[in-house]
């Protein structure tokens, strides 16, 4: 499916990425202020990172990250063969297969495995599916280094409270109905 979503920042600035069916994106004025947070003090985009697009759909934001992190790799998640198909569709229109992993895979189910490698997290369950992304944040405290940077979208009127003995809550932004936790793992 053609859209309107598109990388805004980096080597591929301006690049349309396709969507798989039924797909609910991030927004690209929302990743704009997300990206903005992050790279106020938050990470440090020259550092190389391990990062994990979980509940990936289109791989917007694991592509973005791509784009504007030269020493970045990530992994991709997703249930769906159709996200999976797009993912890869995206990852062929940049030609960066060497930095991109996809693994078609329950994210929370996995988390143990992906999550201790990953510097930056990316946490974007499907809204109906709430407890997903409360699972995965759950599972991931147990596992990640100290210092890891967890991104949790969570829908406005759903919103679930992170365990504060395992994160710090760095930003806590709202932007339309989504609402962006940036946590630190502590």
């Amino acid at each position: 499916m053609d859209s309107k979503l598109q990388i805004i920042s980096g080597k591929y600035r301006g690049r349309r990425l396709i969507l798989p069916p039924d797909a609910r994106p991030t927004q690209n004025r929302a990743r704009i202020a997300l990206f903005n947070m992050l790279e106020s003090g938050i990470i440090n985009p020259t550092d190389h990172m391990c990062i994990w697009d979980a509940f990936a759909g289109s791989g917007a934001f694991g592509l973005e990250c791509v784009s504007r992190y030269p020493d970045a790799t990530v992994v991709f998640t997703d249930t769906a063969a159709s996200s999976v198909r797009t993912i890869t569709d995206n990852i062929k229109r940049l030609g960066e297969h060497d930095r991109c992993q996809i693994i078609q895979a329950d994210a929370v189910g996995n988390t143990e495995k992906i999550a201790a490698d990953a510097d930056l997290i990316f946490v974007d369950p499907p809204y109906a599916m709430r407890e997903l992304g409360d699972g995965l944040v759950r599972r991931a405290a147990n596992v990640v280094k100290s210092g890891t940077i967890l991104i949790w979208e969570q829908e406005i009127g759903h919103e679930v409270a992170p365990n504060a003995d395992a994160w710090e809550v760095l930003r806590d932004k709202t932007y339309g109905r989504a609402r962006f936790l940036i946590l630190r793992k502590n």
